[in-house]
């Protein structure tokens, strides 16, 4: 790597600009911070649970991210400094429509809807203030502040899930390359002496956002075509599974010769550690390839990944800037919203009385209960707020297990994980998924619809009901359940609900059409009970 200096290309400017360079005057710099200060009063809540989420492992780089965007831009004093700033009528349009936006967050308090409107202001007051023309210097890293909002939580646990599965199938590969017996079963590595946990921490999402932003970062000074930038950036996702395999195959390596010891505690972090830098590694070592293509002879690397340096701009004329009229009526719209949420009621979720799942019956006409607990690991990643995981039998009938997680507030983004996702990670094989009604089971007059799902692992077979009941809604659609979990936070001040499960064991003995009597039997006892531990 290397720096220089620049200067703005004279093409780009004209006789009277190239003569002169534009400075900015107290009373802008004043206006404009007025304004910043207006975006953090209107976001302050969702901004500061934002923050706080950057303790975790997976965001912990964004603290670094604010820093590297001033120098991102500091870089383009040069050029900035010979740009007149008209200001542009599409920014102030484009600010009203992110106003409008957080509003909608504000009045359904979703964090995330907020969060993503507030970006959205920053960006369109910035054109507002620059222009079309200047805006387009500084577009890119302005993108960069995108990295610094957590994933949405229905998206976490997607991505995550399919992140833990591949990560585990690739990892076991590289362990039988070395002769050891294991099996793999979801995201369980049985070595026999040991089983491996794959949990969603090893799923390589803490590798994976800090090594996007980087490579993002990386492909900005990266000075070679657009479609080498691309690819730095996007390899960012094979490199990351690649790696954390690798990490989790060595583990179980180092498992089987030196014990449990080398996938626990500070060796296991520090194994986190190492990989992380060589991802960083392996990245540059790409961006070296990639600069080999069609390059000049005698090109060395580091004059194609290249630090910008502003060269000094020596004695010129200068000229005050004034404040461009679109930013005033874009920060007059600012200072609108700010008084107009300030004047709202505070949204504070509604509350429905409701029974704890301590007080579940374990007596269900002939089924008899007998309630389980949870591991903290899995309490830690569900993040629920009550739940029943519960085994009921009867006589002449396979076992039902009966699952709840309740929610009282999902505004936050904690939601229950869907089956779906968490199915494959126990190594099950989803074999038939439908959606089926249950006469039998009626829910306010009409039949309740549930997730119908067969699952497989070798010769185990076990069918799965699944539904959510969402303040009095039961849906099948995740999409959907995203869908009323807004409406209902605008609408009615609501985002609790919950997910229901039943599973039961298919074999010899009891063929499917049997099991699904059965489940849907029990489905039709517990939904009749449901509404006093879940509200409607």
């Amino acid at each position: 790597m290397s720096a220089r200096t620049s200067t703005a290309p004279s093409s780009d400017l004209g006789s009277a600009d190239r003569a002169s360079l534009w400075r900015s005057t107290p009373s802008t710099w004043a206006t404009v911070s007025f304004a910043a200060l207006l975006v953090c009063v209107f976001a302050l809540e969702p901004l500061t649970y934002m923050i706080g989420q950057w303790s975790s492992e997976e965001y912990s780089y964004a603290y670094m991210l604010p820093a590297v965007i001033l120098f991102m831009l500091w870089q383009k004093r040069e050029t900035l400094a010979r740009l007149p700033f008209h200001g542009s009528w599409v920014g102030t349009g484009l600010v009203l429509l992110a106003l409008m936006l957080s509003l909608v967050g504000e009045l359904s308090a979703l964090y995330v809807v907020v969060e993503y409107a507030a970006l959205a202001v920053i960006g369109a007051l910035v054109l507002s203030f620059m222009g079309r023309k200047a805006f387009r210097e500084v577009f890119v890293p302005l993108m960069l502040l995108a990295f610094m909002i957590p994933l949405p939580t229905f998206l976490y646990q997607g991505v995550s899930g399919q992140f833990q599965l591949i990560s585990s199938r690739l990892g076991v590969a590289l362990i039988r390359l070395f002769g050891i017996s294991v099996l793999l079963e979801g995201n369980v590595i049985d070595l026999g002496s040991y089983r491996l946990q794959v949990a969603e921490a090893c799923s390589g999402l803490r590798y994976l956002f800090p090594l996007l932003a980087l490579g993002f970062i990386a492909a900005y000074f990266f000075k070679q075509p657009v479609w080498k930038r691309v690819v730095v950036f996007l390899s960012a996702i094979p490199i990351t599974i690649l790696m954390n395999s690798f990490r989790i195959g060595v583990i179980g390596i180092m498992v089987e010769h030196w014990g449990r010891a080398a996938a626990e505690g500070f060796l296991h972090d520090f194994e986190g550690w190492t990989i992380f830098m060589a991802c960083a590694a392996v990245l540059v070592g790409e961006m070296w390839l990639l600069s080999r293509i069609g390059a000049e002879p005698g090109s060395r690397f580091r004059d194609i990944f290249v630090v910008d340096i502003p060269a000094s701009p020596g004695k010129a004329a200068t000229m005050p800037r004034s404040i461009p009229l679109p930013f005033m009526g874009a920060l007059l719209l600012l200072v609108i919203a700010v008084v107009t949420f300030a004047a709202l009621p505070q949204r504070t979720e509604a509350q429905r009385s409701r029974k704890d799942f301590a007080q579940f019956p374990m007596k269900l006409e002939q089924w008899q209960g007998t309630p389980e607990q949870l591991d903290v690991v899995y309490l830690d990643a569900l993040k629920l707020d009550d739940y029943i995981f519960a085994n009921y039998f009867a006589k002449g009938k396979r076992p039902v297990n009966f699952y709840v997680a309740y929610y009282a507030s999902q505004r936050k983004g904690e939601s229950a994980h869907s089956p779906r996702s968490c199915i494959p990670g126990g190594g099950w094989e989803i074999t038939d998924l439908t959606q089926r009604d249950l006469p039998e089971a009626r829910v306010a007059g009409k039949a309740l619809q549930v997730n119908r799902v067969l699952i497989e692992k070798g010769d185990d077979k076990q069918l799965v009901y699944y539904w959510f009941h969402e303040r009095g809604r039961n849906l099948t659609n995740e999409y959907a359940v995203k869908w009323y979990l807004f409406w209902d936070a605008l609408t009615r001040q609501r985002t609790d609900g919950a997910l229901v499960r039943l599973i039961t064991k298919v074999d010899t003995n009891l063929d499917v059409r049997e099991a699904d009597r059965q489940l849907s039997h029990f489905a039709a006892i517990v939904a009749r009970r449901l509404p006093d531990y879940v509200p409607d």
